[in-house]
């Protein structure tokens, strides 16, 4: 179903009501008027309709409800694609050590039932949205590249590493024009509260405790979702198959900046930090080595930190109503399960 770029494209983009699936599908249907999306979500506790409610009476937008583990569903959606973008997945750490199953049929399995119904329908590209946690930790100034091992540590990057790791496979076994994307941590509007950022945002707001993992200095490299949903749309439209392409920003911090950083953004006392038990196998830093994809497709992040984070915080403040209809939504989701 391979057409040129330059023709009308249809595209499957599986997890686009989530945090970073949404930035997504907003960014490719305002930036690109070739294409036409049809999205594909379960809607578990993370996807929100609310995300994309813009856009929802959009004529090249299309929501469907269901799983990326439907073989079924899934060949029928393909079959109509030209091009796949998988942002389908369980993504919490800590969710991954308390229940590890549904991480690995839904990052694994899932991905693996994308990549085979792409192959049937001959897609002309398919881009397997992943993390750097796959490279797991990295001690000193070093830096992963696209070519490091591949050592998770955890539930999720495990499962992700799987799922990228069969990806490459559809690439060199059956010729799959795969592309693979590894993100730094993101953040902006929209996240969902139980992140790092947005946690500690509300519960400062709120004049609650922030809870701070072990001594607070594990190292993360923090991109704007903004500039993530630019740099997975570069690699789309420009990136070459069976390729690996890091994407992320060089602002590296360590938790207990982030931390003093959002309570000084709101004029809260650093007491309200509450150093809790360190979490089992906690990465002490990521960093990427972005040099691939400034060098050969040109992009680079662009949003400075302090002020993304700054425009993140209000956004959080000035959206009182949005954060209630998320905890509602899991209240009620929780109320079906128990």
């Amino acid at each position: 179903m391979s057409q040129s770029m330059s023709q009308s494209q249809k595209l499957l983009v599986t997890g686009g009501s989530g945090f970073i699936g949404s930035w997504l599908i907003r960014h490719l249907l305002c930036e690109y008027p070739d294409y036409h999306i049809t999205n594909l979500d379960l809607l578990t506790y993370a996807g929100n309709p609310e995300n994309l409610k813009d856009v929802e009476n959009n004529p090249r937008y299309c929501f469907v409800q269901g799983d990326i583990r439907d073989e079924k569903l899934v060949g029928q959606l393909m079959r109509d694609a030209d091009i796949c973008v998988n942002v389908a997945a369980q993504t919490h750490v800590d969710r991954s050590i308390t229940g590890p199953g549904v991480f690995i049929t839904t990052n694994v399995v899932g991905t693996q039932n994308l990549l085979e119904a792409a192959r049937n329908a001959q897609v002309s590209k398919f881009i397997q949205v992943s993390t750097d946690e796959v490279y797991g930790s990295i001690e000193g100034a070093a830096k992963f590249t696209e070519e490091s091992p591949l050592e998770p540590s955890s539930p999720y990057s495990s499962s992700k590493a799987s799922a990228d790791l069969i990806a490459l496979s559809y690439w060199k076994t059956y010729g799959l024009p795969v592309c693979i994307t590894r993100c730094t941590n993101n953040y902006g509007p929209n996240q969902y509260p139980e992140k790092l950022i947005p946690l500690f945002i509300l519960n400062a707001s709120e004049d609650k405790r922030v809870p701070v993992y072990g001594d607070g200095l594990n190292v993360r490299d923090w991109i704007h979702v903004k500039d993530h949903s630019q740099g997975v749309a570069t690699v789309l439209r420009d990136g070459k198959p069976g390729e690996v392409y890091n994407i992320g920003s060089g602002n590296e911090h360590n938790n207990l900046e982030i931390t003093r950083l959002i309570l000084g953004i709101l004029g809260k006392p650093e007491s309200l930090i509450q150093y809790v038990q360190d979490r089992p196998g906690h990465d002490r830093r990521y960093a990427l080595d972005c040099a691939k994809i400034e060098r050969e497709l040109g992009w680079k992040a662009s949003t400075p930190f302090e002020q993304g984070l700054r425009d993140t915080v209000q956004w959080y403040l000035d959206n009182p109503q949005w954060v209630a209809n998320v905890r509602q939504r899991e209240r009620e989701m929780h109320a079906d399960l128990v």
